[in-house]
């Protein structure tokens, strides 16, 4: 498997993983696009590979990442979480997962489902872009300006421009993978005819 072309940032084994088998791949289950809306945020300052080798337990203590239970938390609850080295003890970002999952439960109400509030930004399909090199991936886009907007405004926390559109990549929304990383033409294909170096 070392000798495909991939993006540039997977490096480490888990970030190769991920890119493989997740990164660009299309979201729509509620679950898994709350799961890594709230690691986005925790990433915020921090490595993409230091969430990584705390997700699994990430989501051992936070119930699966479970929105209903998640937004029942209380003191206590954040108070274990904080005390917890196996996730990013930062009060204000474990705050946020909370506050988030009551938010996402209101959006889930008024819009149906989680999925059809957040791809609503791209209209329900992936765009494909076409980058040449890691220089050419912006950290924030016009869309990812308004999904953090909007976000903010329906209560949610940690959701700035560039943690949106690290989001829209992480779920499909784009597909970021240059376009000589074999996972660029599989996205847009289905194919599986990885692209040796």
């Amino acid at each position: 498997m070392t000798d495909l072309c991939r993006c540039g940032w997977a490096k480490g084994a888990l970030d190769v993983v991920y890119h493989d088998m997740e990164w660009g791949v299309p979201v729509h289950d509620d679950r898994l696009l709350f799961e890594l809306l709230v690691l986005e945020g925790a990433q915020a300052g921090l490595s993409w590979s230091t969430v990584l080798k705390k997700r699994e337990h990430y989501r051992k203590v936070f119930d699966q990442f479970d929105i209903a239970k998640i937004a029942a938390y209380d003191a206590d609850k954040v108070e274990a979480l904080l005390a917890d080295p196996g996730i990013i003890r930062n009060r204000l970002k474990v705050n946020a997962a909370i506050g988030n999952a009551r938010a996402a439960l209101e959006v889930q109400a008024k819009y149906g489902s989680l999925d059809a509030f957040l791809w609503q930004f791209v209209q329900g399909e992936p765009q494909v872009n076409h980058r040449l090199g890691l220089a050419d991936v912006p950290a924030r886009t016009e869309i990812s300006d308004q999904m953090s907007k909007t976000l903010l405004k329906h209560g949610f926390k940690f959701v700035g421009s560039t943690i949106c559109y690290a989001f829209m990549q992480a779920v499909g929304m784009v597909n970021d993978h240059v376009v000589d990383c074999f996972r660029h033409a599989e996205l847009l294909s289905g194919s599986k005819s990885p692209l040796a170096c």
